[in-house]
């Protein structure tokens, strides 16, 4: 089965990829196989049926189970908790052995697989655990060039900045035993100013935040060039302490005085848990430690980039504990107003991200509840761009792969 779909994975689009997944499926005894991928906020999952654009809301090509919708919320369904919880999650059913399993780029949730088989047992499972995670390794490698996954991965029009911004951002979510890293952008059809960045070099996991002045396309781009100026810096080997002006430099080349972007610049040396950042212009960071407190993280800033203020940068360090999780985030997240002039304030904003923290939910899990609540809070609608970058440190050294048996019945470390 997996030498088959790997074998025909080369030449494979998006749109064959149901077809030709189901039909090696078949070859080892599974049945109703069915991909589905989470939406951009990920609210719902949405049935991939190998239609083409103007299809990919329409009906598969393969007969689904009775049931099983195209689209599937997240909240409050089977195939959504195996997404949540990053667990195979098996659908008891008299005479068949059905599977909810998620779809993982490493521990990016894509979203789920389904499939049945006539028989259960370890090895099947392992079995199904192996093709989901082909399937997301396909998903991946067909996405970037695929109009067919960004349509499907939509429910509604998406402005041009917001375009731009999602094309040049990292992946939502990252981990590698020592980090894990998650992050949200919101209204996510509409966001312009706002933009994160991070970037692994050996030891040394590389943070930024942006927030540039404005909500609109010349937002985005000032946002765009922000991020463009602060990679090739820092790949050039521009030292943190320089890298603010670095990216400012090229910001007053472009816009003189014009436009600037406020931020934190931050390396975390994994092997130490020393945190050293730069405040230009921007809210502080905060850690969350043990799910019971949270602390701001104080640093004289420096002007915004792209403002010419000319104050000096201020490097300051502090050293994390394993498990302790650093958030940056933008004002759209704190001083964003409900249409009766609410706040959702930074004591409501901290509080959930330690109740959360403390019921032991994955970095990404708890972004993606946050934002929904966030979301909830300003009943859908957000004046301003709202952006959150969480990175847990989970200590020197790597954590050992979970076996894929093992994920039948025990979540992914930090998935």
């Amino acid at each position: 089965m997996l030498a088959g779909l790997l074998a025909d994975s080369h030449v494979m689009s998006f749109e064959s990829m149901p077809r030709l997944v189901a039909g090696h499926a078949a070859t080892a005894g599974f049945g109703e196989v069915l991909i589905y991928l989470g939406d951009l906020q990920r609210d719902v999952l949405r049935l991939v049926t190998g239609d083409g654009p103007a299809g990919d809301r329409g009906e598969p090509e393969q007969p689904r189970p009775p049931g099983l919708p195209a689209e599937v919320p997240v909240e409050g369904t089977v195939a959504g908790r195996a997404y949540q919880h990053g667990r195979l999650t098996p659908v008891r059913a008299e005479g068949v052995h059905r599977w909810w399993v998620p779809l993982l780029d490493g521990t990016e949730r894509l979203g789920v697989l389904h499939l049945s088989a006539a028989t259960g047992g370890r090895d099947v499972e392992e079995a199904v655990l192996s093709l989901a995670s082909l399937v997301a390794m396909l998903v991946v490698g067909a996405r970037d060039v695929s109009d067919s996954y960004a349509r499907l991965a939509r429910v509604k029009p998406m402005n041009v900045a917001a375009e731009m911004q999602w094309q040049l951002m990292p992946p939502r979510t990252y981990a590698d035993g020592s980090v894990t890293i998650a992050a949200a952008m919101e209204p996510a059809y509409e966001v312009s100013g706002d933009a994160y960045d991070y970037a692994t070099a050996s030891d040394t996991v590389h943070l930024a935040l942006f927030d540039a002045m404005g909500h609109d396309t010349a937002a985005g781009l000032t946002a765009n060039l922000a991020i463009g100026a602060c990679r090739n810096r820092r790949r050039q080997g521009t030292p943190l302490a320089e890298l603010g002006d670095a990216i400012e430099k090229v910001l007053l080349e472009q816009f003189r005085a014009d436009r600037w972007v406020t931020g934190i610049l931050a390396e975390l040396d994994t092997v130490s848990g020393v945190l050293t950042w730069a405040n230009r212009g921007h809210l502080p960071p905060v850690v969350i430690r043990d799910g019971r407190w949270s602390t701001f993280l104080d640093c004289p800033p420096a002007h915004p980039m792209g403002s010419d203020f000319g104050l000096p940068t201020v490097l300051c360090r502090e050293q994390l504990q394993p498990g302790d999780r650093l958030v940056l985030y933008t004002d759209g997240i704190t001083e964003a107003r409900t249409p009766a002039g609410q706040e959702f304030g930074e004591v409501a904003f901290i509080d959930f991200l330690l109740r959360h923290h403390s019921d032991g939910l994955s970095v990404p899990e708890t972004l993606r509840r946050f934002i929904h609540s966030l979301l909830a809070h300003h009943e859908g609608h957000l004046r301003d761009d709202a952006t959150v970058l969480l990175c847990e440190w989970l200590g020197p050294g790597s954590l050992p792969t979970p076996d894929l048996a093992s994920l039948a019945g025990v979540p992914l470390p930090q998935s």
